[in-house]
């Protein structure tokens, strides 16, 4: 057992940076030094117990501290059941706005992670409630809902920043499109209504047609590389991503770090069969 966690901790590492912020911020200095920014982001979820909860609250405002002091170009990503969603709305509400007033006090900006359907009404809600009050908070929706269309109508309507990215949560027929072609053809038409209509949004996606949709979509309507952004996880597409920082776009990589990266690396695994076939590779050598 303690053999494979060991060969499964070696693995993950292609998409974790690292145990802690500090090996973190060691992978967001080297990325800056190539003009892509980061989002870092603490790995954990479905928390359960209020002292966990608070001891990430205090983990992201401490790491906002650590950004502001080495001057890194990166903001946070924050999922919301690490901040208690499953014990309480309330409480989880007031850890949010803990880590949201930390990032105001050092000019930084906030993430809400989307994370499975079951999640999506609560997380939206809550993100509404503080966006009243806070701006520089974004929220992140996924291509392979149903519903999306919707949450980014009213999303653009309200002027919140938008990060989309495909999804990577397993989901029922009913709420999620199953073939890839859906997925692919409903990220393309979000894409395209948030580049037109949206303030600042996030495409987020290491597959090239979508972002070669994207690109096209930009330039047919006179969008200038300065109003959006593209984004991709860290360790997957590193060539792509500086190509396409060479070229004048604004790019940005998902830094995630943190010991509770087994939940993370599973979804990368299921994501992409490219991820499983490297995985295989490595554990062969």
């Amino acid at each position: 057992m303690q053999i494979a966690r060991r060969l499964l901790t070696k693995m993950a590492r292609r998409f974790v940076a690292g145990d802690n912020a500090e090996q973190a911020l060691g992978a967001v200095e080297r990325l800056n030094r190539s003009g892509i920014r980061a989002t870092l982001d603490i790995l954990g979820e479905n928390v359960r117990e209020q002292d966990d909860a608070k001891r990430y609250v205090e983990g992201y405002r401490d790491l906002l501290q650590q950004i502001h002091a080495r001057q890194a170009d990166a903001n946070v990503s924050i999922k919301l059941t690490m901040l208690g969603l499953d014990i309480d709305t309330e409480l989880c509400r007031d850890n949010l706005l803990r880590v949201i007033e930390a990032a105001e006090r050092t000019g930084n900006f906030v993430r809400i992670d989307m994370e499975g359907s079951a999640y999506t009404q609560r997380t939206l809600d809550l993100f509404y409630q503080v966006f009243e009050q806070h701006r520089e908070v974004g929220a992140v929706i996924q291509s392979a809902l149903r519903r999306s269309a919707g949450d980014i109508a009213e999303l653009v309507r309200r002027g919140a920043r938008v990060r989309l990215c495909k999804g990577a949560y397993k989901e029922p027929p009913e709420l999620a499109f199953t073939r890839k072609s859906e997925v692919c053809a409903s990220f393309d038409r979000l894409a395209e209504t948030l580049l037109r209509e949206g303030r600042y949004p996030a495409i987020a996606t290491h597959d090239d047609g979508r972002i070669r949709h994207a690109l096209a979509c930009a330039e047919r309507h006179g969008i200038g590389k300065e109003r959006f952004e593209l984004q991709m996880l860290y360790g997957l597409r590193a060539r792509t991503m500086q190509r396409l920082a060479s070229e004048g776009y604004n790019t940005r990589i998902y830094v995630p770090f943190g010991t509770h990266w087994l939940p993370y690396f599973v979804r990368r695994l299921r994501e992409r069969k490219e991820n499983v076939f490297f995985v295989l590779q490595n554990l062969f050598r």
